[in-house]
């Protein structure tokens, strides 16, 4: 008889309660976020880009309250983990595409890190992967004569190119005749939109995407995500493609496609595949968002050399 009150006093035990409620309910605040769709602040940002984490977690964490016969506790951490499972595993498996016969558009993104990824490594992986589109962020003027160099012009000959220092340039190079045209309003770091003209009649319309990091300015970045958020039947078929500085848990970003767009690495149940930091990746903030007209027939990431985002790759099929 004592030996089993002991037991129960035990499983009573208010500090091992306390430990299991505090992290279910940061669990339950950001399930909350993630359901209502509230980006909130920088914090809020870092905490819903790590929700395929916390996911897990919440699985751990209801199977160890369980495990302490703590069931309440268990069960609720089960339910919310179940919850945000629903969201994020979905990622994983390919969807189906759109029967298209049009034009085929190779397009790599890369986050060149204030100018110090390797000429050379960008210059091989476009001629590797027979790239079409190549959008360029966080493009120097040093990095362009880099580029030069290497010989990226002659595989590549067609430019809109607006290097600055630091983070704030971005370029968009091609294998095809290009056309500025702005396509994103005013932003702290240039994105040069331009229409790329296929052959044929056929004008696909480009976006180098860099919008200020959330760390600098949270505001200005959902400012600058709802400009890239135009309709796509409002317009011809749009690729975007770069550094989002968000995933797919952000509402911003979800909203830009909900107007017509597809994350093809989401297409292709590439979803959870992380871009950032190259060293140790662990968020996908890197993307290729095409016009949900268009077919997305392949998606890949490859590390760059000398940059702390790995570039993301699509072969984007037309209508």
């Amino acid at each position: 008889m004592v030996v089993a009150e002991e037991t129960r006093s035990r499983r009573k035990n208010p500090l091992v309660t306390a430990l299991l409620v505090v992290p279910l309910v940061l669990l339950a605040g950001l399930t909350t976020l993630r359901l209502i769709g509230f980006d909130g602040d920088w914090y809020t940002l870092v905490a819903l880009s790590l929700t395929p984490y916390v996911t897990a977690a919440g699985v751990l964490l209801g199977g160890l309250a369980l495990a302490l016969r703590r069931w309440w506790t268990g069960g609720i951490a089960l339910v919310l983990a179940i919850v945000l499972a629903v969201l994020v595993l979905p990622r994983l498996s390919a969807g189906d595409q759109r029967e298209v016969h049009g034009k085929t558009l190779r397009v790599l993104a890369s986050n060149l890190l204030y100018g110090q990824a390797d000429p050379k490594a960008v210059v091989d992986l476009v001629r590797e992967q027979r790239i079409d589109v190549l959008n360029l962020v966080e493009l120097t003027p040093r990095v362009v004569d880099g580029l030069t160099a290497a010989g990226l012009f002659e595989t590549l000959p067609f430019r809109v190119l607006h290097p600055a220092p630091g983070a704030f340039g971005s370029g968009i190079v091609s294998r095809f005749p290009l056309t500025e045209v702005n396509l994103t309003g005013d932003s702290a770091t240039k994105q040069p939109g331009a229409q790329a003209d296929l052959g044929d009649g056929v004008v696909a319309e480009i976006v180098a995407v860099h919008p200020i990091s959330p760390d600098v300015d949270t505001p200005q970045w959902e400012r600058e995500m709802k400009d890239l958020s135009r309709a796509a039947g409002e317009h011809g078929l749009r690729v975007l493609a770069g550094d989002f500085n968000a995933t797919l848990d952000h509402a911003a970003f979800r909203t830009v496609l909900s107007r017509g767009y597809n994350d093809a690495a989401e297409e292709r149940g590439e979803a959870l595949a992380p871009t950032w930091p190259s060293s140790t990746p662990v968020v996908t903030i890197d993307h290729v968002v095409v016009d949900n007209r268009a077919a997305v027939l392949d998606y890949r990431v490859f590390d760059v050399p000398g940059s702390d985002h790995r570039a993301v790759f699509a072969e984007v099929r037309l209508p």
